[in-house]
């Protein structure tokens, strides 16, 4: 399983771009590809065209993972090991959730959620 960071989410929406590429790399070994609640709702606060957030729910199958106490619980974590540093209290968040689930996180990202792989996030490649 993938989840897609809302990066990845609004970059692999469009064609030709390094994210579609993998996207459809993906896709194509049959890899499931997932979010979390998080990412979703920033993906869908937009700017979003009704045609992008079909074209996600298509892709996603539905397979967007709850945030609960168990991905609270290690976001606070993150959060404190990652310095308390505001601007990371929703990449805290999304690397708890991938986390919980078991997922690698497909990220345009990478250095700020480098910081949560000593703590079991593991990275997506394009490869």
């Amino acid at each position: 399983m993938i989840h897609l960071d809302t990066n990845y989410l609004i970059q692999g929406a469009r064609n030709g771009t390094a994210e579609n590429v993998a996207l459809e790399k993906w896709i194509s070994a049959g890899e499931p590809l997932g979010t979390s609640a998080l990412a979703w709702m920033e993906f869908i606060t937009g700017p979003l065209e009704a045609e992008a957030e079909t074209h996600a729910r298509i892709l996603l199958e539905n397979r967007i993972a709850p945030f609960g106490a168990r991905e609270a619980e290690l976001a606070a974590l993150l959060f404190n090991v990652a310095g308390r540093r505001r601007g990371l209290r929703y990449d805290c968040m999304i690397a708890a959730a991938a986390i919980t689930a078991g997922a690698e996180l497909a990220t345009t990202n990478a250095p700020d959620f480098r910081l949560f792989v000593p703590h079991g996030l593991k990275l997506a490649t394009r490869d």
